[in-house]
């Protein structure tokens, strides 16, 4: 299973709009420095078969796949309905012109209620071979179930994100928790053993709804994965000063990055 970082910036990403000149409010983040400027989050997974998943659909979601080369995949994971994670959903139109059907959309009933209510032309009947709008389908999970997507063993287990919940993922020795702030202790125990977590660090101090970095470093002693990846970064968190001050198993995710695991057990 091949992981790739499409983005692991925050809702503004890095730099956000603005500054003195126009290009940009960088916070303490070097602009000279090109793993400082992120995009948006969200992730992709490649399987050894082909089976491609990706987790969100944020606004600058057509850079991310040109840059990634990634134009064919048929499972869509959502974490939750904020803007920066959806609102690129449209993007979708050309992968369903490339494989010639709709995409699977997976989240909990409220997430996809949600989508169907903003969205709602996505999600109508099609007549193949035109695809004058992206097409989805829309599949239902519960929490702490195992799901089959694409033929592999997924958990989808609850986030708090503040004044909402978020979806996390397990998907064998991989974990992803983007925006989450607490994990309910259910979702503890499906991240324990986890080799891989990509997890939310949005700055150094505390956060009303995203993890800071001495959350991530409490629930890495609790949890125990051998390695923790931090994304959704906002401006304070600069890309030199964490290569300095990360511990032994704590590292940055940058735009562009990627890294492989052993692909996940089959679904039953």
């Amino acid at each position: 299973m091949k992981v790739s970082v499409l983005g692991c910036g925050g809702s503004s990403g890095v730099p956000a709009l603005g500054g003195p000149d126009g290009h940009g409010q960088w916070g303490a983040c070097d602009p000279a420095e090109p793993r400082n400027r992120r995009s948006r989050a969200s992730i992709f997974l490649r399987m050894e078969d082909g089976c491609g998943v990706l987790v969100d659909t944020g606004p600058d979601l057509r850079a991310q796949l040109l840059a990634h080369g990634i134009s064919a995949f048929e499972n869509v994971i959502y974490t939750h309905t904020h803007a920066d994670h959806v609102s690129g959903l449209d993007e979708l139109r050309g992968i369903n012109r490339q494989i010639g059907k709709a995409i699977t959309a997976y989240g909990t009933a409220e997430v996809l209620g949600e989508l169907q209510e903003r969205f709602a032309y996505v999600f109508k009947p099609h007549t193949t071979p035109y695809f004058f709008r992206a097409v989805l389908d829309a599949q239902p999970i519960l929490w702490g179930e195992q799901v089959n997507i694409g033929g592999y063993a997924f958990t989808l287990f609850e986030q708090n994100h503040g004044y909402v919940t978020s979806t996390g993922l397990r998907c064998g020795a991989f974990a992803y928790s983007t925006d989450v702030v607490e994990l309910p202790e259910p979702s503890v125990a499906c991240l324990r053993g986890v080799h891989t977590w990509m997890v939310d660090c949005f700055q150094k101090t505390p956060h009303g709804a995203h993890a800071w970095l001495d959350r991530v470093l409490e629930w890495k002693a609790l949890i125990q994965p051998q390695r923790v990846i931090l994304t959704h970064m906002g401006a304070e968190m600069d890309w030199g000063w964490m290569r300095e001050h990360l511990p032994p198993g704590v590292e940055a995710a940058w735009d562009g990055m990627s890294f492989e695991l052993p692909d996940p057990p089959r679904a039953g």
